[in-house]
């Protein structure tokens, strides 16, 4: 059955994989700040976009009641909104500490707690958190992101103990490095010869979406065998 799915920073990496392979059988409906980027991967993939900084709680609950106006529901939300910082804490940018912390943290609680209520209406729902390998591990030169990457997971697993009697089904996804642009957007060069293809990432979400209603899937991890 055509499920109506929400997906945050769909515009480049996992979340334009997502769309391809979701749109194909789903009404996906992307967001992201960039709308030259959202306009290509919507057209490329007949899904819809709206323009939405998850780390704004007022034009979240704006862009969400607009999704539930023009499609009745939302079945699946994917929180995958995400930036990259590392180096030492000292010398991190405290703009780009905020950011980080609002996207990877902030932006994933907003967008949660704006569906909810609908979920709750309907009895049903999944919630589905890109979380990371560093949700549960720790490196240094990387606090900062740790620390936004641990606040999903501990906001994940009380998410999951407070809405389940909702019928809402929140899952933790913790994938290793990808092979995505995070790196090069913040002029990094990384070896990314053993991450991961996001391809195989897209088919977890899809095994995950599949599921039946009253099976939850409190966390998965997803890696490459040499990472």
């Amino acid at each position: 059955m055509k499920k109506t799915i929400v997906i945050t920073g769909g515009s480049d990496g996992l979340g334009k994989t997502l769309a391809e392979s979701l749109s194909k059988e789903n009404n996906v409906i992307i967001l992201a700040t960039n709308e030259d980027k959202l306009k290509l991967v919507a057209n490329d993939n007949s899904c819809k976009y709206k323009v939405c900084d998850v780390s704004d709680y007022t034009e979240v609950e704006k862009t969400i009641t607009e999704i539930i106006t023009e499609n009745n529901k939302i079945d699946v939300l994917v929180n995958n909104a995400g930036l990259w910082i590392q180096e030492e804490l000292d010398t991190n940018d405290s703009d780009r500490i905020k950011s980080v912390i609002e996207v990877n943290l902030l932006g994933t609680i907003n967008v949660s707690k704006a569906v909810i209520p609908s979920m709750k209406e309907n009895k049903d729902g999944l919630i589905i958190n890109i979380n990371s390998q560093a949700g549960i591990n720790h490196k240094a030169e990387r606090v900062v992101y740790n620390a936004s990457k641990w606040g999903v997971t501990g906001f994940s697993k009380s998410l999951q103990d407070e809405i389940a009697k909702y019928g809402i089904r929140v899952t933790d996804v913790l994938p290793g490095m990808m092979k995505t642009d995070m790196f090069n957007k913040m002029n990094i060069t990384k070896n990314m010869a053993n991450g991961l293809d996001t391809k195989e990432v897209a088919r977890l979400i899809q095994f995950i979406i599949d599921t039946p209603s009253d099976v939850m899937i409190p966390e998965v991890g997803i890696k490459n065998i040499n990472n």
